[in-house]
């Protein structure tokens, strides 16, 4: 496969988020960026689950159904093959940035999002 092949292809997004809405909502906005979308209601066996998908970007909730997402994140960084891909804490939690920062997470998006600063902020992960 040519670089020029790979630049082409759809980028891959990982949602991790127990609200059905926000995760229609997401995968509405992000396809009409034409990105390739695969979503989670919950982070049991993350790992697992993103090394079937690989994705080229995670977007991770912070209130998860089995292990939360600072421990889902902390557990994607700290894996081999998976630390490379970006993680987006993505939570209405009014600390965020802490947040964020305590997970080991790249970048983060506050809920309620701007659909703009939202197709933004994934586009600064998923451009090649």
């Amino acid at each position: 496969m040519t670089e020029k092949t790979l630049t082409t292809e759809k980028k891959k997004v990982f949602i991790f988020d127990d609200n059905l809405e926000i995760l229609e909502l997401c995968t509405e906005i992000l396809n009409d960026v034409g990105c390739d979308v695969k979503t989670s209601p919950t982070t049991t066996n993350v790992e697992q689950q993103i090394k079937g998908y690989l994705p080229d970007l995670i977007l991770m909730d912070n209130w998860l159904p089995d292990i939360s997402g600072i421990e889902a994140t902390r557990l994607i960084k700290a894996h081999e093959d998976l630390k490379h891909i970006p993680v987006i804490y993505f939570s209405a939690n009014s600390n965020i940035s802490e947040l964020a920062a305590e997970a080991g997470a790249d970048d983060y998006l506050a809920k309620p999002f701007d659909i703009d600063q939202f197709e933004l902020t994934v586009k600064k992960y998923t451009s090649t």
